[in-house]
């Protein structure tokens, strides 16, 4: 019956026990009641009508986001506050002395449940392990690209165990990654760069994800990539990616140990016993998918592991692509691995630089690349100048051109950027500055160096087991 969903309270005790009535009386009396309620509940707007319907069997709706509904039911209407516009170049600057505990609590105080860890290595794990000192709730989320190490599930398990959580997996489309390889094969990365690849699998599962927040938690750390992260704000508006809110600005990026050293990290990690990633104990220091990840050598930096066939400016995979300045954003368009300028050349120094190291021109190698019959061995660096990697090998490089002077090889340079870069390619073998060629005496065919080694010693070696 209709009256039963009301209270008794509902209808005046007054208007039925002020005075004796008929039963024709009281019948009209709860009618005129009843109507009463009728008109107040037509006046209701819809939003408080909703309020009063619960869903049969209703399942949440489904989102492809990190962010969970809060309710399955329309609340009463709020009005919604107006939000305070944050400096957050003030507050990084606030902040630039602070701990990174500190700088979490910050975070987590700020925005709530409507941020989250990016977890997938070491210095995320840290991370973790921050949050959970804060005492504060926190949530993690991870991308499973698929084509992660086994040793990469296996320490996404054992940090669930340990610290009680659940991470929010975001997973690639499955009709993208199915078109991908279908059309260039599962390793097409290696030939025309991996940014395609990664789009796939890892940014756009970050965009859906990123767009379920208004803030995230990331792992970056100044030291980890001169090329592209050594300005890295502790705290800054996203100048990539969109949150909840939609539009630029929307989503602010925190990076809390931004200014920590990879050794400070793992000193923290080992101190707290916190589970990490096997494969760090195998040479691997920076971590991604396991076939563009290898282990690094001595005197390596700990991102050359990553993408090792590309060059240093586009060690991203686009997740942190607001790193890359504008003019080297440039570099980055399409499939061009980041090997060319801008306008094709560079105004920065040249290096090697010396007697001993011979400069050759375009005409210059295509001689030596064409002779079948050398008088003497080569050897020849492939490079751009504003390479960090070639830079760093420079003055090994000198060294061993002066130790071979006399010796019968011949040492020499090919500035392979810029319009030059397309021959190299081609023509010398060219995959990433450096590249090191050593063309033998009764040989046409020049014989790559196949090391990432490049000081004085195993540059020698390679030369003496060839000349």
């Amino acid at each position: 019956m209709p009256l039963a969903v009301f209270s008794s309270s509902t209808v005046s005790s007054t208007s039925f026990f002020s005075r004796p009535r008929s039963s024709i009386d009281a019948k009209a009396s709860h009618i005129d009641s009843f109507r009463n309620l009728e008109r107040c509940y037509e006046a209701m707007n819809l939003t408080q009508r909703r309020t009063l319907v619960k869903p049969i069997n209703a399942e949440p709706q489904r989102m492809d986001s990190t962010v969970p509904l809060a309710a399955t039911i329309v609340a009463p209407e709020v009005i919604e506050k107006e939000k305070d516009e944050e400096d957050y170049d003030e507050l990084a600057r606030g902040l630039e002395n602070a701990s990174p505990l500190e700088i979490m609590d910050k975070a987590l105080e700020k925005f709530g449940t409507d941020i989250a860890i990016a977890f997938s290595g070491a210095e995320d794990v840290a991370l973790i392990e921050y949050a959970h000192l804060t005492g504060r709730p926190y949530r993690v989320f991870s991308l499973d690209t698929g084509r992660l190490n086994p040793e990469t599930y296996r320490l996404f398990d054992a940090v669930e165990k340990h610290y009680g959580i659940h991470i929010e997996y975001m997973f690639p489309d499955a009709i993208e990654v199915q078109a991908l390889v279908r059309t260039k094969g599962l390793f097409s990365f290696y030939e025309d760069g991996h940014q395609e690849c990664c789009r796939v699998r890892k940014v756009r599962p970050l965009r859906r994800a990123l767009k379920g927040l208004r803030a995230w938690i990331t792992g970056q750390r100044k030291d980890q990539s001169p090329g592209t992260r050594s300005e890295v704000p502790v705290v800054q508006v996203d100048p990539v990616f969109e949150g909840l809110d939609g539009g630029v600005g929307s989503l602010v990026k925190w990076n809390p140990v931004a200014n920590v050293k990879g050794n400070d990290i793992w000193n923290f990690l080992r101190t707290m016993n916190v589970p990490v990633n096997s494969l760090h104990s195998q040479g691997y220091v920076s971590i991604g998918c396991e076939p563009c990840t290898r282990p690094v050598l001595p005197g390596q930096h700990e991102r050359e592991g990553r993408w090792w066939w590309e060059d240093a400016k586009a060690k991203e995979c686009g997740l942190h692509k607001g790193n890359i300045k504008q003019e080297d954003a440039a570099n980055l368009n399409g499939n061009k691995n980041g090997v060319d300028q801008a306008n094709g050349t560079a105004t920065v120094a040249d290096i090697f630089n010396t007697q001993n190291v011979v400069n050759l021109s375009r005409t210059g190698i295509e001689n030596l690349a064409k002779l079948e019959n050398r008088q003497e061995p080569w050897l020849v660096v492939l490079y751009a100048p504003w390479c960090r990697f070639c830079q760093a090998m420079e003055e090994s490089y000198v060294d061993l051109a002066d130790k071979l002077a006399g010796s019968g090889v011949k040492v020499g340079k090919f500035r392979a950027d810029g319009e030059q870069k397309e021959f190299a390619k081609s023509e010398l073998e060219l995959g990433s500055f450096p590249t090191i060629l050593f063309f033998p005496k009764h040989s046409s065919h020049p014989i790559k160096y196949p090391s990432e080694k490049r000081d004085v010693d195993s540059l020698t070696a390679f030369v003496n087991a060839l000349r």
